[in-house]
C-alpha cells in the first residue's frame, strides 16, 4: 500500500521561520490507537535541510517495527515531542522519496529528491553528514546509536537503481532486498554454522517474514548456494 500525507507548504527559501507538518501518530502500548497531528516545524538550524515526505509504502513490515520498536530501537528515529497529553506517542517509520523543500546545508540543494527512512509525517528535518555524490547520513544526535543502513539517504539523481517511474514498486521491495542481502551475507560469513558441512547432506534453512517478501529473496538468494 502507498501512502503519504497532507503536504506541508513548498518553501524555496532556507531561512522560513516555520511551517506546519502533519503526522500519523501511534499508541506504543495500544497500536490499534491513533492520531493525526498538525503542528508547527521551527526554523532550521544551520546544516539541517527539511524534506517533503511525498511518497512512501506501507506494509506488514512496518507493523513489525511497531510492535517491535522498543525492543529494536525503531521507535527512536523519529521520537515525538510535546504531544501535551503524556501518552506514549510514536512515529512508524517507513521506506519511501522525498524532495528538499528547505536547506541550510551547502551541499544539499533545494529540490534534490532522497530515497530513505522516514516518519509517517508530511515533512522531516535532517543533518546530514557524511555527503558524498550518492548519499549522505543523518547525523542527528538521537539516531547517533542506531543502524546505519536506517540512516542512509540516497540521492536519486546519482542512484543508478533509480528511475522517477519505478518510485512505487521501490518503496515497496528495495528495503527487503536489502536485507535480503545482508541476512545471506551473513550466513555466508559464518559458513552457515555448520549447517553446509557435510556434502551429503543438503543443508536446510528455515525462514519466516512478516511479509513474505524478505523470505522469498532470501530463498532466492540461498537456493543460488544450493541451499534449500
Amino acid at each position: 500500500h502507498q501512502g503519504h500525507l497532507p503536504r506541508s507548504p513548498r518553501l524555496g527559501h532556507p531561512h522560513m521561520p516555520t511551517v506546519d507538518t502533519t503526522e500519523l501518530l501511534v499508541r506504543k502500548d495500544q497500536l490499534p490507537t491513533t492520531t493525526v497531528r498538525t503542528s508547527p516545524m521551527g526554523p532550521l538550524a544551520d546544516g539541517q535541510v527539511r524534506v517533503d515526505i511525498g511518497r512512501f509504502a506501507l506494509t506488514s513490515n512496518n507493523i513489525t517495527y511497531a510492535a517491535m520498536g522498543d525492543a529494536m530501537q525503531y521507535w527512536q528515529f523519529f521520537p515525538v515531542a510535546g504531544a501535551g497529553d503524556g501518552l506514549p506517542w510514536g512515529r512508524i517509520p517507513v521506506w519511501g522519496f522525498g524532495t528538499v523543500c528547505a536547506s541550510r546545508h551547502p551541499d544539499v540543494a533545494v529540490g534534490e529528491r532522497l530515497y530513505g527512512y522516514f516518519p509517517m509525517s508530511s515533512a522531516v528535518d535532517l543533518t546530514p553528514a557524511k555527503v558524498s555524490a550518492g548519499a549522505f547520513f543523518d547525523a542527528a544526535p538521537h539516531r547517533a546509536a542506531l543502524h546505519a543502513v536506517y540512516n542512509q539517504y540516497m540521492r536519486c539523481a546519482v542512484d543508478p537503481f533509480y528511475t522517477a517511474g519505478s518510485e512505487d514498486i521501490q518503496a515497496l521491495l528495495r528495503p527487503l532486498f536489502v536485507t535480503s542481502w545482508l541476512i545471506d551475507d551473513f550466513l555466508a560469513d559464518n559458513d552457515f554454522f555448520g549447517a553446509t558441512a557435510d556434502a551429503a547432506r543438503p543443508a536446510v534453512v528455515l525462514l519466516s517474514s512478516a511479509s513474505s517478501r524478505s523470505e522469498e529473496h532470501t530463498s532466492e538468494l540461498q537456493s543460488r548456494q544450493c541451499i534449500s
